[in-house]
């Protein structure tokens, strides 16, 4: 059986449920999308990933919209705004907005290509949760 691999950069966290579950991170190096398969008879997700390479363009704006919740975050921890206010919920951030257009088609459409992967998560030595460099973890990763 392979090993994983070493600790690997968390661009963004798209989803979360009691683990990440969608999102952008390196796999051997190189900037993937990642996205957690559910069993539909437990009723819950797996420990399996579906990853493949995103492109330059589409990482760019993961990122800039990443940047736009992270900012959000940290107002709302601070208690300046209230979780109503979350850009998610669309029609707060017009920018937000157009990024999370654009990308949907991306974020869902499975290349044939997807490799299916195991991760592991390391929380990283951060202050934050949340920051514009990524979340505060890593993962580690081993291809099946």
């Amino acid at each position: 059986m392979k090993s994983f691999g070493p600790p690997e950069k968390v661009y963004v966290e798209n989803e979360w449920y009691d683990g990440p579950r969608l999102g952008v991170a390196d796999v051997n190096g190189v900037p993937h999308r990642f996205k957690s398969l559910f069993d539909e008879e437990e009723d819950e997700y797996l420990s399996t990933y579906l990853v493949w390479p995103i492109e330059d363009q589409y990482l760019e704006l993961e990122i800039e919209q990443w940047n736009i919740f992270v900012k959000w975050n940290s107002m709302y921890e601070s208690g300046t705004v209230g979780a109503d206010s979350h850009p998610g919920h669309g029609g707060i951030d017009k920018r937000y907005d157009e990024i999370q257009s654009y990308l949907m088609a991306s974020r869902d459409t499975l290349p044939p290509t997807a490799k299916r992967a195991k991760a592991k998560f390391e929380h990283n030595d951060t202050v934050t949760r949340y920051s514009s460099s990524g979340p505060g973890y890593s993962l580690r990763w081993r291809l099946l």
